[in-house]
């Protein structure tokens, strides 16, 4: 043994109990009983590592894609309003395209599970009054039909002292007997309830909360 040999030799004495294994290093220390099981090739991945990436990605994108089809699916079967009606504060309405008297007008909202429209908040007064402003005069569930200057909902609640403002100017005058209330303009008047008008339907939207 050569000079260099020996020196070598002398440098790696203490280690003469790690095995080096070409393609990788895999070494145990007898005396600390420690024995890692890895080697190089373990942590780049065998031959088939590359597949199983490829499989684990597909798979994500089959389960993102049925996530997304089912999630569009059940946002389309659960709307809060009907296609024809409108949604607004947690209530649709239904702007009817043909004109029918007061009565029969109670009888077509009822029939769509439905009410001739009941007014509960300020906010809904001026959605109602801007929306039906271009279409003409509409009916609205409320008269004085059971006692002359008393106007009730339909609901059978009293019109609040704040709503009665609505009324235009001169109005309600119970001119030729109107017992029942339109939108007229930019506010409220007493109609004869078998003119035929437009009318408005109002029921609660639909909770999608359970999808």
């Amino acid at each position: 043994m050569t000079d260099s040999k020996e020196a070598k030799g002398q440098r790696l004495g203490p280690l003469d109990e790690e095995e080096l294994i070409a393609g990788g290093t895999r070494y145990f220390i007898k005396g600390l009983g420690f024995r890692p099981t890895y080697s190089f090739k373990d942590i780049a991945g065998g031959p088939g590592h590359g597949s199983r990436v490829l499989m684990l990605q597909l798979l994500f994108l089959v389960l993102f894609t049925v996530i997304l089809v089912v999630v569009l699916v059940k946002g389309r079967l659960c709307r809060p309003c009907s296609w024809d009606w409108t949604l607004f504060q947690r209530n649709c309405y239904f702007f009817s395209n043909s004109k029918l008297n007061w009565s029969n007008s109670v009888t077509a909202c009822q029939e769509m599970r439905a009410q001739l429209v009941v007014i509960k908040s300020v906010e809904e007064q001026n959605f109602l009054q801007l929306s039906s402003k271009n279409r003409g005069p509409t009916w609205m569930g409320l008269s004085d039909l059971k006692k002359e200057g008393v106007w009730h909902w339909l609901d059978g609640s009293h019109l609040w002292f704040r709503f009665t403002k609505y009324w235009l100017p001169g109005e309600p005058n119970n001119d030729g007997k109107e017992d029942c209330a339109e939108f007229r303009g930019d506010g409220w008047n007493d109609g004869k309830c078998e003119r035929e008008k437009f009318w408005i339907c109002k029921k609660p939207a639909a909770s999608c909360s359970n999808i």
